[in-house]
């Protein structure tokens, strides 16, 4: 089965001042080893004036996939941070740049992981967050008079209401996530007296805003 993955949720940008120094930031979900180096290379070739394109991605079901790099910034101050963040915040398939313009000021080792942190942050901050999760799908025809309390029950569940049609009767598809699929098909026996019809209809892979758990 496979497991739920967290990722940066779209493409987005940030910037900041650091002492005289414009950092910027640059986010995007990637699938691929060969996707996350075509953004970097992006990046690049749009600031090739930069005194810096330090980056970080992780890739993979897994994140069996990890490289950063400081980009001629003094070793491990600026790549490996920014590594640090996507791995903290549990994400994959996650590519950032961050951007420096030096402006005239050393920030020092200390002042540089601080900074390049930030800047990460500051990017998944702004892309905001998915997951990948995989669900199974059921659809459920019960009569009108049925539909409050089946709402009302899932409400209180783990469960989410992906669409409901209503026809002579009402078609409920139903997300329940696939360990809970026995669970879910006996209470729904319970909660109907067994005046339900249900259709397990496979495993989807979906994908959920972190925030308001809302299919994207």
């Amino acid at each position: 089965m496979r497991k739920t993955i967290r990722m940066a949720k779209q493409y987005s940008e940030s910037i900041f001042i650091e002492k005289k120094s414009k950092f910027i930031s640059y986010i995007m979900p990637t699938y691929t080893e060969q996707e996350a180096i075509d953004f970097i290379n992006s990046i690049k070739k749009k600031h090739y004036d930069a005194s810096h394109n330090c980056s970080a991605f992780i890739i993979g079901e897994t994140s069996n996939i990890q490289r950063s790099s400081d980009d001629g910034e003094p070793s491990g101050t600026a790549g490996i941070p920014i590594l640090e963040v996507l791995r903290k915040e549990g994400l994959t398939n996650t590519t950032v740049v961050v951007t420096r313009y030096f402006g005239g000021v050393m920030l020092g080792a200390g002042g540089l992981i601080r900074a390049y942190t930030q800047g990460c942050a500051d990017a998944v901050k702004a892309a905001g967050i998915m997951r990948l999760q995989p669900y199974s799908i059921y659809h459920i025809t019960i009569d009108y008079h049925m539909l409050s309390k089946i709402q009302h029950e899932i409400d209180k569940k783990e469960y989410l209401i992906a669409d409901t049609q209503y026809f002579d009767v009402v078609d409920l598809k139903i997300l329940v996530e696939p360990e809970q699929g026995e669970l879910f098909q006996k209470e729904i026996i319970q909660w109907t007296n067994a005046n339900a019809l249900v259709e397990y209809k496979g495993i989807e892979i979906l994908k959920l805003d972190e925030l308001t758990n809302k299919i994207i």
